[in-house]
């Protein structure tokens, strides 16, 4: 169990803010947390793992990390970290570095053959892609078996297919070493497959805490469904006009009205619905 009632001022996205989260996580539970850029998410990470001072208390299985009287210190608070930019140290082999977390031999190799790496255990890791490196990196955070394991939008600057196979990396990881893990994530997709609930923050507080699915498929009336998305083109094709809109990782065209054309901006937040199988557009 995983008890957080913190509070800090910070500089957001909109000026300052007080970031303020009173939440509890149950034990080997997988949580995302989502919201708009600035809105406290990373902070939150880095207070759990006490890399940022913050007023309040954390309690993780019974055990206090922090309160009014002491602040446990980062290295004593059995955590994993992952972050986007991997963070390996580039001198030393894919081995070497989870070994460098705890001399640990034969968990560096169950590790490493569930990611399967094992096979590229003595490879400097400057050689490898963008995908093994976080792969890399997704191990060495589990190797001192962390009671918390944070990720920080860990797979944000991979391609879609990469992205897919190191979900199942995660959540195959998360699962047979019981962590409780919490995420930061934009993507949908990423959030629908992994987590179990998802903790949106805006301008340092909790706006919404429910499961993917009562999150990200809201709809209203009678859609069949409706998706949040940017809107990038409105192209003119003929005597129709097509909005090219981006959600999560796709790119979708829905055709619009010329009235509609004329009123959304490129750049726009918009929501994607559908009544009867025909698409339309709202700005949000």
């Amino acid at each position: 169990m995983l008890n957080i009632k913190i509070y800090t001022p910070l500089d957001g996205s909109q000026g300052k803010m007080d970031l303020k989260v009173d939440i509890t996580i149950e034990k080997h539970a997988f949580v995302a947390l989502s919201g708009e850029s600035g809105s406290g998410k990373t902070t939150l990470l880095r207070i759990l793992a006490g890399l940022h001072k913050a007023e309040g208390s954390i309690e993780v299985n019974g055990v206090v990390w922090q309160d009014d009287k002491k602040t446990l210190a980062t290295q004593k608070r059995g955590i994993g970290f992952v972050f986007q930019d991997y963070a390996l140290f580039e001198n030393m082999s894919i081995e070497q570095n989870l070994l460098f977390i705890c001399k640990d031999r034969p968990l560096a190799k169950e590790l490493l053959e569930m990611t399967e790496m094992y096979g590229l255990k003595d490879r400097l890791v400057t050689g490898l892609s963008g995908g093994q490196k976080q792969r890399v990196s997704l191990c060495r955070a589990m190797m001192n078996r962390p009671d918390l394991l944070l990720m920080d939008e860990p797979l944000s600057a991979l391609d879609p297919l990469m992205r897919s196979k190191l979900q199942h990396d995660i959540l195959n990881l998360h699962k047979t070493f019981g962590t409780t893990t919490v995420m930061v994530s934009h993507d949908p997709s990423e959030i629908y497959r992994l987590a179990q609930r998802v903790i949106v923050l805006e301008q340092g507080k909790v706006v919404q805490d429910a499961s993917p699915k009562e999150i990200l498929l809201q709809t209203q009336g009678s859609q069949k469904f409706s998706l949040r998305g940017e809107l990038l083109d409105i192209i003119q094709a003929d005597i129709i006009n097509i909005a090219v809109v981006a959600i999560g990782q796709q790119i979708v065209e829905v055709v619009i009205d010329e009235y509609e054309a004329n009123t959304f901006c490129i750049g726009d937040v918009v929501q994607v619905s559908t009544k009867a199988f025909s698409p339309s557009l709202s700005r949000l």
